[in-house]
């Protein structure tokens, strides 16, 4: 199946909503934080050190106490049978591809819901009016052109400028003016 510029576009808009969903919501965890912030300093200004000390300290030993327990367990554990092996290694490798799937299932999830959040945060920063508009429609401002009658007489002030009021900003040209060209030196 080959790839259209349809295609082409939508994989760009929905990477570039999920980049601004991305960035909403780092903004909006970061506002949490600033506001979280006083207190949880405070909070750590009131901490006894001896306390943190001790329950560092008994962390440590759980996690000794587990890991060490974990270790035994394997170790009793394993089979020197070959065949058992196999099939362990086999059952292991066939999680190993179920918990992948799950994952990328998942990952797919979490784009769609930044792409929908940054289709959102978008239409609140262009404002109300523009989040009527489809995401697909590439919106063009143009300034309005007044447009003023040019006299059919045409008096000696005004022969320019009806004529340049009459044409659109993009329209009118202007010449710079030009430096003279460098002479050439000729050897001989």
């Amino acid at each position: 199946m080959a790839l259209t510029t349809q295609d082409i576009r939508k994989t760009a808009t929905t990477a570039g909503y999920a980049a601004a969903g991305a960035a909403d919501l780092t903004a909006e965890k970061i506002g949490q934080l600033v506001a979280e912030a006083p207190g949880r300093i405070e909070q750590l200004r009131n901490t006894d050190p001896k306390t943190v000390q001790e329950r560092v300290t008994k962390g440590a030993k759980d996690a000794q106490a587990q890991v060490t327990a974990k270790f035994t367990e394997i170790a009793g554990s394993i089979d020197t049978d070959v065949k058992k092996v196999g099939q362990q290694v086999q059952d292991l490798a066939l999680r190993g591809v179920g918990q992948a799937v799950s994952l990328a299932a998942a990952a797919g999830d979490g784009y769609e819901k930044l792409a929908a959040r940054g289709r959102e945060a978008v239409k609140t920063w262009r404002g109300d009016a523009e989040a009527e508009a489809p995401a697909s429609e590439i919106t063009v401002a143009t300034e309005p052109v007044d447009e003023k009658p040019a006299d059919a007489a045409g008096t000696a002030d005004n022969r320019g400028g009806a004529q340049d009021e009459a044409k659109p900003a993009a329209a009118r040209r202007t010449t710079a003016a030009r430096k003279p060209a460098a002479a050439k030196k000729t050897e001989g």
